[in-house]
């Protein structure tokens, strides 16, 4: 066929649409204070997400809470709204089980929200807060996932993709670097740990497209440096951190990862990181949620008494309700019957027994309205 016929511009249509729209995009950075996570997160994103707070008189909390930050930044054309959600005063205290919780209920908290909205009768404008990832920080000098890092990311794993990072990576040699990602990887299989898998290439993909999903998956967990600092070398400016023994440069991929977990992130996986969210964690969720929902329905259809009303589930829709209606009905009607029952049994007069006629005829009524409602 050589005719035009138009669905080709479908793509570019789509593209227009997506562009128009934008996109959304939530990011938790979990770790202990000190391992440069704000640094790093102003540095991804060219931002200074944390202006108002005075790095000197900074003091972080001692319990575990939740702070989001929400930025939008515009790029040829294309909108982005960034939320990150950073967890000042982690592993501040002696136990670790708050902060662990704290992290978890916040994840299950946008997950409950979207589902409220996604259930509801408009859904036209639903704002997804859902965290798409977790990065978390994993310090230099440990050497090792300690039972603090074991016991927050088994916890966590099901609800979000989590990417361990090794902060302030600038403390750690060549050989101490790779010696310690490769203990991070060993822990990480040994205890049964779901980090976030990087997709296979598809073969039709270029080779260089090839060559760098390869270098990502060999470079995990990322050793990164982050700094906001913009130091001028030989007439080239750069970003980076001035020691006395020589510079470290952010963006040199021999000095950090930091480049490449920027395009695993913003470039190259951003939406895969979306879609494993809606279509693995948010949907586990949701199954979960409903189950539950099913079953807290069943527990209350048994435990409600007479002449109370009935406590319905947000979930049902208007036939489950008329439905449930009508078996509180039928129910109370058998009662009525149970008791005429026992007193025919105790005497036999002629008005009590056609009293029990005529309300078992009542019932079938009831029980043929019933049949309808389903049959409908």
């Amino acid at each position: 066929m050589t005719e035009y016929v138009g669905f080709a511009s479908l793509p570019d249509i789509v593209h227009r649409k997506t562009v128009k729209k934008g996109f959304e995009f939530t990011l938790m950075v979990v770790g202990e204070s000190g391992l440069g996570k704000s640094t790093l997160i102003n540095t991804l994103f060219l931002s200074d997400l944390y202006k108002d707070r005075k790095t000197s008189d900074y003091v972080p909390p001692q319990t575990a809470k939740v702070e989001k930050q929400t930025l939008c930044i515009e790029e040829q054309g294309v909108k982005l709204r960034l939320t990150v959600v950073d967890t000042p005063g982690f592993g501040s205290s002696l136990t670790s089980d708050e902060c662990i919780t704290t992290c978890c209920e916040y994840i299950d908290e946008q997950f409950r929200a979207y589902f409220s909205e996604e259930s509801g009768v408009v859904r036209k404008n639903i704002v997804d807060n859902r965290v798409h990832c977790c990065l978390y920080f994993i310090p230099p000098h440990c050497h090792s996932l300690r039972p603090l890092d074991i016991e927050f990311m088994l916890s966590i794993h099901e609800k979000v993709n989590v990417i361990p990072v090794i902060g302030k990576a600038d403390m750690l040699t060549e050989k101490e670097k790779a010696r310690v990602k490769q203990k991070i990887n060993d822990s990480i299989k040994e205890n049964g740990i779901k980090v976030y898998q990087l997709p296979d290439c598809e073969s039709d993909e270029d080779e260089d497209f090839k060559q760098q999903d390869k270098e990502l998956k060999a470079c995990l967990p990322f050793a990164v440096v982050g700094s906001n600092t913009i130091l001028e070398v030989n007439g080239k400016k750069m970003r980076g951190r001035q020691y006395d023994w020589g510079l470290v440069e952010v963006d040199n991929p021999n000095h950090s990862d930091f480049g490449k977990l920027r395009n695993m992130l913003i470039s190259t996986h951003m939406h895969d990181l979306k879609e494993v969210t809606e279509d693995v964690h948010y949907e586990n969720y949701r199954t979960q949620l409903i189950s539950k929902i099913s079953q807290q329905a069943f527990k209350d259809r048994g435990k409600i008494k007479r002449d109370s009303v009935p406590k319905l589930p947000v979930a049902l829709d208007e036939t489950d309700i008329l439905l449930f209606q009508k078996d509180e009905e039928l129910r109370r009607m058998h009662d009525v019957l149970a008791q005429m029952q026992e007193k025919l049994k105790s005497n036999n007069e002629k008005s009590n027994h056609s009293l029990y006629l005529s309300a078992q005829k009542s019932l079938e009524k009831e029980n043929k309205k019933m049949e309808n409602v389903i049959n409908v």
